[in-house]
Formats: C-alpha cells, sequence, structure tokens
C-alpha cells in the first residue's frame, strides 16, 4: 500500500472513529439525560440539538469521512483490498446510509412537532427508543469501520 494511501486510510479511520465517538455519547448519555427532562423540554432540546448538528464539525466531520471511503473504495478495486472495501462500505452503510434513511426522517418529524402538545408528549418516548436504535447502529458502524480501516494498512 503506498503512503498517500496509508494516510488517507489511516484518517479516514480516525474521522470514522471520531463520528462514531460522536453517536456514542448519544448513545451512551445524551438521550437517557433528554429521556429524564419531561416531555416539552426533551423535545425542546432535542430540536435544538437537530439544528446545531447540521453545522461544522459534525457535518464536515461525517461528510469529509464520506469522501475518504469513496476515496477507498475506488482504491479498493482498484487494488483488490476486501478490507478496505469492507471500511469504507460499514461507514458508507452502517454510519451514513442509515443517517439519512433512518434518523433524519425521525429528526425531521420531530422538527415539526409542538414540543408542548399532547399528542407531542405522547409520542416522544417511542421516538425516542426509535430514533436510539438508529444511533446504535451508527455507532457500531463508526468504529467497526475504523477497525477494519486499521486491519487494511496492517
Amino acid at each position: 500500500m503506498s503512503t498517500p494511501l496509508v494516510v488517507l486510510t489511516v484518517a479516514t479511520a480516525i474521522a470514522s472513529a471520531a463520528v462514531g465517538g460522536v453517536f456514542f455519547a448519544f448513545s451512551a448519555f445524551v438521550m437517557s439525560a433528554l429521556r429524564r427532562l419531561p416531555a416539552a423540554q426533551g423535545i425542546a432540546a432535542m430540536q435544538s440539538i437537530n439544528i446545531t448538528a447540521v453545522r461544522p464539525p459534525l457535518m464536515l466531520a461525517m461528510l469529509g469521512t464520506t469522501l475518504g471511503c469513496v476515496a477507498l473504495v475506488v482504491a479498493a478495486v482498484v487494488g483488490r483490498s476486501p478490507w478496505l472495501a469492507a471500511g469504507a462500505a460499514v461507514y458508507l452503510v452502517g454510519a451514513l446510509g442509515v443517517t439519512i434513511a433512518y434518523n433524519v426522517p425521525r429528526n425531521n418529524e420531530l422538527a415539526a412537532l409542538d414540543p408542548a402538545g399532547e399528542a407531542e408528549a405522547a409520542r416522544w418516548p417511542a421516538w425516542m427508543s426509535e430514533w436510539t436504535a438508529g444511533n446504535h447502529v451508527r455507532t457500531v458502524a463508526g468504529v467497526v469501520a475504523a477497525a477494519l480501516l486499521l486491519r487494511a494498512v496492517m
């Protein structure tokens, strides 16, 4: 493996682990903290978090890692490296894909809710469980992708 490819792979692995770490924080304690709040406060807090999350640096980390993974998929095909392909694919499908297909639609649903509404308060516990389940997948994907990418350079 060439030096530039090693550097790209290690940088992408570190970024994947960092993104997985952000997701881990939500799974490990942020969602639990929000669950302890009254529904109106939890909904309002998560709405605020979702607004803040779509700004740098998280978007740069997620999209930069995505670009690195796309480049690594190309390198994996050219160099016939299954570890590179696996690591990049796990991130692209498990972290990015789940974010787009599963968590973002739930974030959009939450954005439309009135935090003070009765129906919203009733929906909040199920919404949290659904969102957190997808987030667990993203967490594992970020960490597993990092491990596979680091294996590729060994």
